[in-house]
């Protein structure tokens, strides 16, 4: 893990992040259906999923964003801490054998409504498979420490 301390004041919009790729296995799948519960055909049932529009088996939109988001989890920064996220869509499939990437953008920096001492950054993230097919989309939101006064 890299430490990198930034303060609110100093995240730029426009700053951006990559991560290597990595591909999404049948093992992913059934981890992930066994973990959640979701054991849907359209993840679990490939003789099914062969009479359907996509022909064969999709990973779990929710298995894509934890995979995409903890790929993106490689620095620690001790003034901030994840605020949540928004405006999550799943607009592609992604199928076993698929490989994906990340790619996050500083959309926005604003105050927070009742706490002075914090800011909010926005990160947008976007999911990418092999042919560079966004399938995922959604907002990261940061609490971030604003910088300390210094006494005159």
């Amino acid at each position: 893990m890299i430490v990198a301390e930034q303060y609110f004041e100093d995240y730029a919009i426009g700053s951006r992040r990559r991560t290597l790729g990595r591909t999404i296995t049948e093992a992913d799948i059934v981890i992930h259906a066994g973990q959640t519960g979701d054991n849907f055909p359209h993840h679990m049932d490939a003789q099914w999923c062969a009479t359907q529009d996509f022909g064969r088996r999709i990973a779990h939109g929710t298995l894509v964003f934890s995979v995409g988001i903890g790929m993106t989890a490689s620095t620690i920064n001790p003034y901030a801490m994840s605020y949540g996220y928004d405006r999550l869509r799943f607009v592609r499939p992604v199928f076993i054998g698929d490989t994906i990437r990340v790619v996050t953008t500083i959309s926005e920096t604003r105050p927070h409504a009742k706490r002075s001492g914090v800011g909010i950054v926005v990160e947008a993230v976007e999911i990418l498979n092999q042919a560079d097919e966004t399938v995922l989309v959604c907002e990261h939101l940061y609490l971030v420490d604003r910088r300390p006064e210094r006494d005159a």
